[in-house]
C-alpha cells in the first residue's frame, strides 16, 4: 500500500505535460478554482469538471496492451519526454546533505550517463539495467537515463542480502548494474560471476576498483548529448520487485504509459480535491513554494513515482534524507520550508513523538501522511491538531498500480478516519468481488479488484503469477475491503499471508522458508502482531527439534545471513508441542498470535 501524493495544479501549468502538447493545448491551464467563490461541489461534479473536454486531465478511452482503459489525453508519450522538460532549467531541484542540484545540472548528468550506457556499454531498447543504492541524487540520474534510452530500470532493494540480490540479478537478466559502494560490494559476486559490468557512484574513496567495476566519474563525461532513441508508450519501463508468497520476489513490470498515467493520477486526485473544497494541498497559494521531503526509499513505488517523479515533472524542490531520523526531518522541514511530507504512518508518529517537535517551525507543511500501512484514527486526529497548517492524508495503492489508488485527505479524512478514500477515480475502476470473482453488493466485504492504464503489464518471468493476479485486465489485489454507500473504500484485512512492517511487505512464507533452513527447527509459523509505531512487527512461533536448545538470538543471527533485516522476526516464541492446525492441516496462526503474543493486541 502507498499514498496518493497530492500536487496542487489549480494555479500552475505542468511544464512536462505542456512541452509535449499542441500550441493550443499548451496555453490551456489546468482546471482553475475560482478563489473568490465558495467552492461547494460534489466529488462526482469535481471529477467531471477536472477530467472533461479541454482540461489538462481530460480522459479518453483507448485500447492499450489488449486492455480497454481510460487514459489522460495530454500525457507525454514516454517518460524521457517528461525528463526532457527539465533540461536547461536552473531552478533548484535536489537537496542532499550539503549538495544542491539544479534541474539543469541533473539533466546534464542524465544526458551524459545515457550517452555512456549506449555508446560504451551497448545498452539498447529493452535491456535491463539495475539500480542498487541508497537514496542519492545518482539514483534519480540513473533512473532517468535508463528510461530515456528505452532500457528498463530494475530497482533493487538496498536492504537486500547478497543472496536476495543474486536472485533478482539472475531473474531480471541484467545487462549492467549501477550502485553505491556498499551495494556494489554486496552484489559484486553475483553480478561479476555472470559477466555483468558495474558502475559505482561515490566510490572516490575506494582503492582500487574491484574487477568489473568502473567509477561513475571515470566513464561519464558531462557535456555528452542524450542519444536519440524512439520509445513507445507501451514499451516496458520499470521492474520493481515485490516480496513473493512462494519465497521469491516478483518483478512487477510497468510500461511508460502505466507509470505516466499513475503519476498524472496523483496530480489529478489533488486537483479534484481542490475543485471540491478549495483546499490548497501544497500551500502554493501562500508564502511557500511546493517542496517534498524524500523519507522513503526510491526503490519503492511511493518514493519513485508519487514523490520523486512528481517533483521531476512539476519542477518542485525535493529534499533527500540520508537516512530516516525524526529530528533531522523536523530540522529540514523548517530550513527548507517543506510543504509535503509523504511516508508511512510510523514516520508521522516519530515526528509527533519527538521531544524536539515543538522546537521546530513546521508551519510550511500543508500535507502530512502517506500510506504503506493502516493509520490509526488516533494518528489522524493528532496530525490534524499537531500541525499548524498540515492536513492528514492517506492512500491505498500497490506496486502493481504504480502506487495509485483511492486517497483520503483533509475534511474527508477527518470525518472518515478509517477509510482510504473515495473509490470513484478518473482512470481507475475499483470493484469489491466475492470468492467467485463477481461483484458483491454495496457495503459487503470482499476482495478489492482494480483496473486502469496504471496497472502493471505482468510479473517478469512469472506467467502463472500474472494469470492469477491479472484477470481480463483487472488486478486482484489480495486485500479485503468494502465500499460504503457514500463511495468510501475501507481496507479491512489481507487475503495474502503477509506482514506490513513500517510500509515493507514481509511475506510469511519467505521468512518461514528461511527459518526451516536451520537444522534445529521442526515447525515454524510466521505472522504479524500489532505495533503502535511500525503498524505490525514480524513474529514467529518455533517448535524445536527434540533435544535442541536453539534460542531466539541464535535464530536471528542465522536469518540475518539470508533475509533483509526488516524480515527477521523481532518477537520469537518457542512451543513445547506441535503447532495447532485446522482440519485441512493449515497452521492456526490466529490462535498462535493470541496464545503467545496476546499482549500485542
Amino acid at each position: 500500500m502507498t499514498c496518493p501524493v497530492g500536487t496542487h495544479l489549480g494555479r500552475m501549468p505542468c511544464p512536462a505535460l505542456h512541452s509535449q502538447s499542441t500550441p493550443e493545448t499548451s496555453r490551456r491551464p489546468a482546471y482553475v478554482v475560482n478563489e473568490e467563490a465558495t467552492v461547494s461541489v460534489t466529488h462526482e461534479e469535481a471529477l467531471a469538471q477536472v477530467t472533461g473536454p479541454g482540461q489538462l486531465f481530460e480522459v479518453v478511452p483507448v485500447t492499450a496492451g489488449g486492455r480497454d482503459v481510460r487514459v489522460f489525453k495530454n500525457a507525454p508519450t514516454n517518460l524521457g519526454q517528461m525528463f526532457a522538460g527539465a533540461r536547461g532549467d536552473q531552478s533548484e531541484f535536489l537537496v542532499y546533505e550539503d549538495e544542491r542540484w539544479t534541474f539543469g545540472e541533473t539533466m546534464r548528468n542524465v544526458d551524459a550517463l545515457a550517452h555512456t550506457l549506449v555508446n560504451q556499454y551497448g545498452i539498447t531498447r529493452g535491456d535491463r539495467v539495475g539500480i542498487a543504492m541508497r537514496n542519492l541524487p545518482e539514483w534519480i540520474v540513473s533512473f532517468a537515463a535508463i528510461l530515456s534510452i528505452g532500457a528498463i530500470s530494475v530497482s533493487l532493494n538496498a536492504w537486500w542480502t547478497e543472496s536476495e540480490l543474486d536472485y533478482a540479478i539472475e531473474d531480471s537478466g541484467l545487462s549492467l548494474l549501477i550502485g553505491d559502494p556498499e551495494r556494489i560490494e554486496r552484489a559484486h559476486a553475483p553480478a561479476h560471476s555472470r559477466g555483468i559490468p558495474m558502475i559505482m557512484v561515490r566510490g572516490d574513496q575506494l582503492e582500487p576498483n574491484a574487477t568489473g567495476v568502473s567509477r561513475y566519474d571515470e566513464v561519464v563525461t558531462l557535456g555528452n548529448p542524450m542519444p536519440v532513441v524512439e520509445v513507445d508508450p507501451d514499451d516496458d519501463a520499470t521492474i520493481l520487485y515485490t516480496s513473493g508468497t512462494t519465497g521469491f520476489p516478483k518483478g512487477a513490470v510497468s510500461t511508460h504509459r502505466a507509470v505516466i498515467n499513475g503519476l498524472m493520477g496523483f496530480w489529478c486526485n489533488t486537483t479534484i480535491q481542490t475543485a471540491r473544497k478549495g483546499e490548497d494541498a501544497l500551500g502554493t497559494g501562500g508564502a511557500f513554494a511546493p517542496c517534498f521531503i524524500l523519507i522513503v526509499p526510491l526503490f519503492h513505488v511511493t518514493g519513485c513515482v508519487p514523490v520523486m517523479l512528481s517533483c521531476f515533472g512539476m519542477k518542485f524542490k525535493l529534499v533527500m534524507m540520508h537516512r530516516w531520523d525524526p529530528d533531522t526531518a523536523l530540522r529540514l522541514i523548517e530550513s527548507e520550508r517543506v510543504t509535503t511530507f509523504v511516508g508511512v504512518p510510523t514516520q508521522s508518529w516519530d515526528m509527533l513523538e519527538s521531544p524536539s517537535f515543538d522546537k521546530y517551525d513546521t508551519s510550511s507543511l500543508a500535507s502530512v501522511g502517506g500510506g504503506g500501512a493502516p493509520a490509526p484514527a488516533k494518528l489522524v486526529d493528532r496530525v490534524e491538531k499537531g500541525f499548524t497548517r498540515g492536513r492528514p492524508n492517506i492512500g491505498y495503492g500497490m506496486t502493481e498500480t504504480n502506487g495509485l489508488g483511492p486517497g483520503n485527505t483533509g475534511d474527508d479524512y477527518v470525518s472518515h478516519p478509517t477509510s482510504t478514500g473515495r473509490a470513484r477515480m478518473a482512470i481507475m475502476d475499483i470493484d469489491i468481488r466475492g470468492a467467485d470473482g463477481t461483484p458483491v453488493p454495496v457495503g459487503t466485504r470482499g476482495e478489492i479488484w482494480m483496473k486502469g492504464p496504471n496497472v502493471i503489464r505482468c510479473y517478469w518471468n512469472k506467467p502463472r503469477a500474472t494469470a492469477e493476479t491479472i484477470v481480463d485486465g483487472w488486478l486482484a489485489s489480495g486485500d479485503l475491503g468494502r465500499i460504503d454507500e457514500e463511495g468510501f473504500l475501507y481496507i479491512e484485512d489481507r487475503a495474502k499471508d503477509m506482514v506490513l512492517r513500517a510500509g515493507e511487505n514481509v511475506y510469511c512464507a519467505e521468512v518461514e522458508s528461511a527459518i526451516y533452513e536451520h537444522g534445529d527447527v521442526y515447525e515454524a509459523a510466521v505472522f504479524g502482531v500489532p505495533h503502535e509505531r511500525l503498524g505490525e512487527e514480524v513474529a514467529c512461533v518455533i517448535l524445536r527439534q527434540p533435544g535442541s536448545d536453539l534460542d531466539a538470538d541464535v535464530l536471528r543471527d542465522f536469518l540475518a545471513e539470508s533475509v533483509a533485516p526488516f524480515k527477521v522476526p523481532s518477537r520469537i516464541a518457542f512451543a513445547d508441542e506441535q503447532l495447532p492446525r485446522n482440519a485441512s492441516g493449515k497452521i492456526l496462526k490466529r490462535t498462535l498470535r493470541d496464545t503467545y503474543f496476546g499482549d500485542a493486541s
